[in-house]
């Protein structure tokens, strides 16, 4: 923001002080650095600039009568006790008593930064899901701000801020130039937030939606909806580092979720670990997560997935940092791969340890060898194992998948996922295999997904009775979703991730 127009708006706050009070701002040396102005009944009027300054404003207290003076020009609070200035980015945020009459005022100095996100642009332009943390006051709505004019202006794309607090755009039905080309939606009540959030999706067909102050369990499921139909996700959330996520029961599915899973006896010896132990439940909704240490210090987690996963098993990972000097010069140091020298021994436990990345599948009425000899033709991380106990998933055909088969049966009980395949022959092997693990380009996955989904919606207006589709990954069940609408019928997505999938309802 160019430094007139701060100033201009940094007058228009002064403007609704008391007299004496707005004389003596305004003739301070180092107007542009004010950052709030404190007034609380029965204490002195107090200023706090961005150098770490502080300024008693004047020597008399302040009384009821200065409060009524600035609420009465900045009219009305909204139920989280916060008022604004049209056209501004300044916040009044509200102290009541038990009654509920005001006695202090915060006056935060709202203000448009540009060029803050030169540091981090080349991921905000990355079109991934991305979430900041940090403490009050280090910055982190300024990104968001600066994140919407970027990509609304400069890549053209249908932005939508959700405004819950005017805090992004400002107050009054026109949005601050500091977003930008984007929309603004305001939201009456905070409670409301996650409400507007699929709105937003669901009426004004955004590609970039970006929302502040993520903290409830509804708006975390609003930003999974939100980003399992596509749409680029830019937020903010309570904490200040990554652990705090992972330990807050409220946010945890902002990063997956967390459960408890209870390994057998051999297999928590295998892993040298309890039987009871923490996993991720499902893949995060965001990809990426940026902690704001302080204001030009940047921890960025490239792999959300990867880093909940290394805390769990007790492997802390190292961020990337990104810091910018007082010259303006950015440093960007990557964690650096470290190579130990190591025993034959330990060496063959890490060996051990890589077993954990493999697929393990238990196949029932699938040959062994075919299923090995395709595994071993595709050179995929897979394993075919003996026991229900061993499997992460099961293989079977079609005719032995019928609900209330053995094998069904005990799937279940196991909590493992069933995968079917037509026949019990090696092409029918291959094309499962290349599914999985993503082999053959995604055109092969979307035609083979749409053509189940049709045979699906064919079934479904012939018998009356809902069906059940393969899992998928969010981008092929939103063109299944668009598929099913377009047939007059009703789908709903469940189960977690990678074995969310749709289900097809009647209309």
């Amino acid at each position: 923001m160019p430094k007139e127009q701060h100033q201009k708006e940094i007058w228009m706050l002064l403007e609704v002080l008391p007299d004496p009070l707005k004389e003596k701002l305004k003739n301070y040396h180092d107007i542009s650095g004010l950052i709030e102005i404190i007034l609380d009944i029965g204490k002195l009027p107090q200023a706090r600039f961005s150098n770490n300054d502080s300024l008693y404003v004047s020597d008399q207290i302040i009384e009821q009568k200065d409060l009524d003076f600035v609420t009465e020009k900045i009219g009305q609070f909204t139920t989280d006790n916060r008022a604004g200035i049209e056209r501004t980015l300044h916040r009044i945020s509200a102290i009541r008593n038990r009654v509920g009459k005001i006695v202090g005022l915060t006056c935060r100095i709202g203000r448009a930064i540009y060029g803050t996100n030169d540091i981090i642009r080349d991921i905000i332009e990355s079109y991934k899901n991305i979430l900041f943390l940090g403490p009050p006051g280090i910055g982190k709505t300024t990104k968001l701000r600066e994140a919407a004019r970027i990509l609304s202006d400069q890549f053209d794309k249908r932005v939508v801020v959700v405004d819950t607090s005017n805090e992004i755009a400002g107050d009054g039905d026109i949005p601050h130039l500091g977003i930008g080309k984007a929309r603004r939606m305001q939201v009456a009540t905070p409670d409301m937030q996650h409400k507007v959030m699929i709105e937003a999706v669901e009426n004004h067909m955004p590609e970039v939606i970006i929302v502040d102050e993520i903290g409830t369990e509804d708006e975390a499921l609003a930003c999974r909806t939100i980003a399992e139909r596509g749409v680029q996700l830019i937020a903010t959330a309570h904490g200040k580092i990554l652990e705090n996520l992972i330990s807050n029961p409220t946010l945890t599915d902002l990063i997956g979720g967390i459960q408890t899973v209870i390994l057998g006896d051999e297999e928590a010896k295998r892993r040298r670990t309890q039987k009871a132990i923490l996993e991720r439940k499902a893949p995060p909704t965001f990809d990426i997560l940026i902690e704001i240490r302080e204001r030009d210090t940047f921890a960025i987690y490239h792999d959300v997935a990867k880093a909940v996963d290394d805390i769990l098993r007790k492997r802390f990972p190292k961020p990337e940092l990104r810091i910018r000097d007082k010259d303006g010069k950015i440093t960007i140091n990557k964690p650096k791969m470290e190579i130990p020298d190591i025993s034959s021994d330990e060496a063959e436990k890490i060996l051990n340890s890589k077993e954990d990345q493999l697929l393990r599948i238990y196949p029932f009425g699938v040959n062994r060898q075919d299923l090995e000899r395709s595994i071993n033709a595709l050179d995929v991380p897979c394993l075919a194992v003996k026991s229900l106990d061993d499997a992460d998933l099961v293989l079977t055909v079609k005719t032995k998948a019928r609900p209330g088969t053995k094998i069904m049966q005990a799937a279940e009980e196991h909590s493992l996922p069933v995968h079917v395949i037509k026949k019990n022959v090696s092409s029918q092997i291959m094309k499962f295999l290349k599914y999985y693990f993503h082999i053959g380009g995604k055109e092969e996955e979307e035609e083979v997904a749409i053509r189940e989904a049709e045979e699906a919606i064919e079934t479904v207006q012939k018998t009356g009775k809902k069906v059940n589709l393969n899992p998928q990954n969010s981008y092929i069940r939103r063109l299944q979703h668009q598929l099913v609408e377009e047939s007059g019928l009703h789908s709903e997505s469940f189960g977690y991730e990678p074995d969310r999938r749709l289900r097809i309802y009647p209309s």
